[in-house]
């Protein structure tokens, strides 16, 4: 069932302080989230339909942390994330990587983000220091890891997907990019894909990616 307030979410207590120092002890959670959270939580896949603005980052980047929090660490930077979020512009990798970490360094997470227009060498040595959670636009992100034959960075450690914006990633022609990716992640992880529409080349994204997913639509009727 839907949460209704954030302390029903299972947060880890100095996350859950977080949120309500950043949204203040008498907010709720938006629609999206009252009915996300609790199916990401319990480790289901789930496609959200929502509209951009409608509080989609922070439905995924609070069990997204929660989940890479129980996992062990990230010692060596060139087996990768165990959290990838992939957007499909720079502009949005940025404003997700930046609510994201503001939570993430609370439980001692490191994030980092790979997007075009920036210096790539920072980028790769950010990567070989070592980050659980990468947000990343999908064509930098093959840049980075078909350099040196494959060897500089894999995604051998991700257990957590989300493709944020799925529909603009296809209509800017990432589909091809989108699908290698799934190709270089372990098959055993959880996913989380969300589109504002489902146009038949988003069914085959989540044919491919999602596993009997649920789906939460809250976007508004026409």
């Amino acid at each position: 069932p839907p949460v209704t307030t954030w302390g029903e979410c299972g947060l880890p207590d100095r996350v859950h302080t977080k949120v309500l120092e950043a949204f203040g002890d008498d907010s709720e959670p938006f629609p999206i989230q009252k009915q996300a959270l609790p199916a990401l939580m319990s480790g289901r896949d789930v496609i959200g339909i929502a509209k951009t603005g409608s509080g989609k980052t922070l439905a995924f980047a609070l069990p997204l942390l929660r989940h890479v929090s129980d996992q062990p660490p990230v010692i060596d930077g060139s087996e990768g994330p165990v959290a990838l979020i992939l957007a499909p512009a720079r502009e949005l990798a940025l404003q997700i990587y930046r609510e994201t970490k503001r939570f993430a360094s609370v439980l001692g997470l490191r994030c980092t983000a790979v997007y075009g227009g920036a210096q790539v060498a920072q980028q790769i040595a950010d990567l070989k220091r070592g980050a659980e959670v990468v947000v990343a636009t999908p064509g930098r992100l093959i840049d980075i890891l078909t350099m040196q034959q494959g060897r500089l960075i894999a995604l051998s450690r991700v257990s957590f997907v989300v493709l944020d914006e799925a529909d603009r990633m296809l209509d800017m022609g990432f589909v091809h990019d989108i699908k290698r990716v799934i190709r270089m992640m372990p098959q055993k992880r959880q996913n989380l894909l969300f589109s504002a529409t489902m146009p038949d080349a988003v069914n085959d994204i989540v044919a491919n990616m999602l596993h009997n997913p649920l789906t939460v639509d809250v976007s508004p009727e026409e």
